[in-house]
């Protein structure tokens, strides 16, 4: 199991994903900081997903949107996370590991937003 973060043409998401060969069973995602999304109206990192996905097939994941990237670094949201990732097996084993993301490398990529005529601009 892995939480990442994920960036996709200015966008911010977080993903739960069981990269094994076998089901994930109850799994909680605990984060050392508050990730306040959608322009700082959402505390995302207290969403119902992170506390509790009773089965996560192998090879799967779950997305959410955190936020504009534009938006999450103008607000000065924490750059340096953890996430704790807790899971069992289906014989019953449990697993932890502490998984450290730096956002900061975001902040300065390029990306193109398609407009309307489904032409590109450059925003960033």
């Amino acid at each position: 199991m892995i939480v990442e973060v994920l960036f996709d043409n200015g966008l911010l998401f977080i993903a739960v994903r069981n990269i094994g060969d076998r089901p994930a069973i109850r799994v909680s995602v605990g984060f050392d900081r508050k990730l306040l999304g959608l322009s700082g109206t959402k505390e995302v990192s207290a969403q119902a997903l992170f506390r509790n996905i009773e089965f996560l097939g192998p090879q799967r994941e779950i997305v959410t949107l955190l936020d504009r990237s534009s938006s999450y670094f103008a607000r000065r949201q924490p750059t340096k996370v953890a996430a704790r990732v807790r899971y069992h097996d289906q014989e019953g084993n449990q697993y932890a590991e502490t998984i450290k993301h730096d956002l900061e490398i975001y902040r300065e990529i390029a990306y193109t937003k398609t407009t309307i005529g489904g032409g590109a601009e450059n925003v960033s």
